[in-house]
C-alpha cells in the first residue's frame, strides 16, 4: 500500500515531524558537497541539482527539474550520526584527596528524523548494528543513537557512474531498514510504511492512495536506474578467491598508485576501524579516553608486539579489500560492501575497486 504527498505538502511530513519531537536532518548543499545537515523546511532541500560522479571527482551542477533527490549520495552516510569521528568513552578524575574516581561519559542525545537516506546506506546501517548491538556486546554509545532516529528513506532514481549498488543486491529501491519510504516523481512523492511509528506519522497526514499510474511510473524510473549502473562486483563465490591470491603481482600494481591516505574508508559507509587513546588535562586532575576513526591503511592499525604487520601500502590494501569483500562474508553473512561507490568518487588517484577486483580474479570462472 502507498500513498500520495502532493510536492506542495511536503512541509507537512516536517512539520508533523517536529510535533513529535525530531530533530529533521536532510540534504543540503554546502562546500560543494550534499551533507547531511539540519533543515527547517524543504526549501533548505537541494531542488534542481544533479551530480556527476567518476574516479576522484565529484561535481553538482543545476538542471531544470524540480525534483529535490536528484542525486546519488554525498560524501558520508549514517555513519558519522552513530558511530561518531571523535566519541568519549568515560573519564577519569582526581579529588582532593588523590583518589580516582571512574565515570562513563554520559551525552544527551537528540531525537533525529533524517529524510533522504538511499538503500545502500540503509544496507550500510544494518551492517554497522551487526558489529555495534551484537548481542552480549552492545556498544552504549552508539545504541544511544541508533534508538533515536527515524529514518526516510528515497529511492535513488539518479545513480552515478561510481554506483553498482544494483550488482550487491543493496538498491537503488528501497528495500528494507527505513521508517517510512519515499519515491519521487515530478507531482509528488509515494509513501510507504516500514515500521509501525512510521505508519503513524503518514496516517496522521491523511493522504490518498497512490494511482495504478503513478506506481507504475515509480517502478519503471527504478528499473531505468538499475539498468543506467555499469559498474559491478562479482558475486560472493568469486569474492572469495581474493583470500587465495595474497601474492597476486596485481597488490603492488596498486600500490604503485595509492597513496595510503585513508579516504577510501573515511567515506565507506560501512568501514568501522578506530583507536583509542589517553587525553589528560593540563593539570592532570581529569583523563579521558576517547575513541576516534582509524583506517587499515594506517601504519599502526597492524601493530602487534611493538611493529606493524602490514608495512607496506600493498599489503594494506590487500587487507582492505579482502577483508571487505571476502572476510566480512564469514562475519557477517555477506560482502562488506553496499555498492555506493564514494571509495571510487573520493579516492584523490581515482582507485576503482570494482576494476581491481575484476584484474584480480579476471581468470576465475
Amino acid at each position: 500500500e502507498q500513498l500520495f504527498l502532493p510536492r506542495k505538502d511536503l512541509d507537512r511530513l516536517l512539520l508533523r515531524l517536529r510535533d513529535e519531537g525530531y530533530n529533521c536532518l536532510g540534504p543540503v548543499v554546502r562546500d560543494g558537497a550534499i551533507q547531511y545537515l539540519p533543515i527547517s523546511d524543504s526549501s533548505d532541500l537541494p531542488a534542481g541539482v544533479e551530480l556527476v560522479q567518476a574516479p576522484a571527482s565529484y561535481q553538482l551542477s543545476s538542471a531544470e527539474t524540480n525534483r529535490l533527490f536528484n542525486w546519488s549520495n554525498g560524501p558520508q552516510a549514517l555513519k558519522p550520526l552513530l558511530f561518531t569521528s571523535r566519541q568519549v568513552m568515560w573519564q577519569v578524575q582526581r579529588d582532593a584527596t588523590g583518589r580516582l574516581e571512574f565515570a562513563p561519559n554520559e551525552e544527551e542525545v537528540e531525537a533525529t528524523a533524517v529524510i533522504g537516506v538511499r538503500a545502500c546506506d540503509l544496507a550500510a546501517l544494518e551492517l554497522q548494528d551487526r558489529h555495534f548491538l551484537a548481542p552480549g556486546v552492545e556498544d552504549p554509545h552508539y545504541k544511544k543513537r541508533r534508538d533515536s532516529l527515524l529514518l526516510i528513506g528515497v529511492d535513488c532514481n539518479q545513480p552515478s557512474a561510481t554506483c553498482f549498488c544494483a550488482s550487491t543486491g543493496d538498491g537503488p529501491g528501497l528495500s528494507t531498514g527505513f521508517d517510512i519510504g519515499m519515491s519521487e516523481l515530478d507531482a509528488g512523492f509515494l509513501l510507504r510504511v516500514g515500521t509501525a511509528h512510521g505508519q503513524e506519522i503518514v496516517q496522521s497526514l491523511g493522504l490518498d492512495h497512490a494511482t495504478e499510474t503513478q506506481l507504475q511510473a515509480a517502478a519503471v524510473e527504478n528499473e531505468q536506474a538499475r539498468i543506467r549502473q555499469k559498474r559491478e562486483l562479482p558475486d560472493a563465490a568469486v569474492q572469495k578467491l581474493l583470500l587465495q591470491r595474497p601474492g597476486h603481482p596485481h597488490w603492488q600494481h596498486v600500490a604503485e598508485r595509492c597513496t595510503a591516505c585513508g579516504s577510501c574508508t573515511s567515506v565507506c559507509p560501512t568501514c568501522f576501524c578506530f583507536s583509542e587513546q589517553a587525553e589528560t588535562s593540563l593539570d592532570g586532575a581529569v583523563s579521558s579516553q576517547l575513541r576516534e576513526w582509524s583506517s587499515c591503511f594506517v601504519t599502526n592499525h597492524s601493530l602487534f608486539h611493538g611493529r606493524p604487520l602490514r608495512v607496506d601500502i600493498a599489503s594494506r590494501y590487500r587487507q582492505w579489500l579482502t577483508h571487505k569483500l571476502a572476510g566480512w562474508q564469514e562475519q557477517y553473512g555477506r560482502s562488506g560492501c553496499v555498492g555506493c561507490g564514494r571509495c571510487i568518487s573520493w579516492c584523490p588517484v581515482g582507485i576503482d575497486m570494482t576494476r581491481e577486483v575484476a584484474s584480480l580474479i579476471g581468470d576465475a570462472e
